[in-house]
């Protein structure tokens, strides 16, 4: 049996918007958008089926969160100082979004923090899990039991190496969904990432996909951001 021709589900053939389920999408959506990543970008970037109302729904969250971070780890939100040059560009052509950073920067006693807006952020993680469960294994609409995200500064050491952990060995517990991308890799079809991770672009965005048991999704977001969801 050739794993490279077995048959495709109705879930993984492309027939339901990834994000919300609707029936007939008519768009191709990055995953991750390309806010998060720089040019040149990745020749056969992760890609996912969307309705046209899903594609567009989450761009300013995305760009907000793409330059929440260059914002955060340059110490500022003045489009001359950030330095990705994307962001500087969207900082410049987006003055909406740029007065809305540099409100959310505070010095106080303790330093400089920043406010963030976590409904904005869980939207975009949320997203991005779902593009990545659904480019692995099979999509899901239902809502996770937990979607959490931190800077890894912020974090311990602890929660860093449960973070980073490998995903279990093929087959050590559930078997992958038929013909999905993570069946294939068991089966030799696909090459497999190391320790479970993808890196998406070197430095800018990693991810790792578990579903040995139940759907985790990890994410790195400019080597600062750690994101988790998970469907267990």
């Amino acid at each position: 049996m050739d794993p490279r021709h077995l048959h495709i589900d109705e879930r993984l053939g492309g027939d339901y918007c990834t994000y919300c389920g609707g029936e007939g999408p008519s768009t191709a959506d990055h995953v991750p958008s390309r806010v998060l990543l720089d040019e040149p970008y990745p020749s056969d970037p992760p890609t996912v089926s969307a309705c046209g109302d899903c594609n567009q729904r989450f761009s300013f969250d995305e760009q907000y969160v793409g330059c929440l971070i260059d914002c955060v780890v340059s110490g500022s939100a003045e489009p001359g100082d950030v330095s990705r040059k994307k962001v500087a560009r969207i900082l410049r052509e987006n003055p909406s979004l740029a007065s809305m950073l540099a409100a959310s920067r505070r010095r106080g006693a303790s330093g400089v923090t920043w406010e963030v807006d976590e409904d904005r952020v869980r939207n975009v993680v949320l997203k991005l899990a779902r593009g990545h469960v659904a480019f692995e294994l099979f999509p899901r609409h239902d809502e996770p039991t937990q979607v959490s995200f931190a800077p890894l500064v912020e974090m311990e050491e602890v929660q860093i190496r449960a973070f980073f952990a490998p995903t279990p060995s093929a087959g050590a517990g559930g078997w992958p969904e038929i013909n999905s991308r993570a069946f294939r890799r068991a089966a030799g079809a696909l090459p497999s990432p190391h320790d479970g991770w993808h890196v998406v672009q070197p430095g800018r965005y990693r991810y790792l996909v578990d579903g040995t048991d139940a759907a985790v999704v990890r994410m790195l977001l400019g080597e600062y951001l750690a994101c988790e969801v998970d469907w267990g």
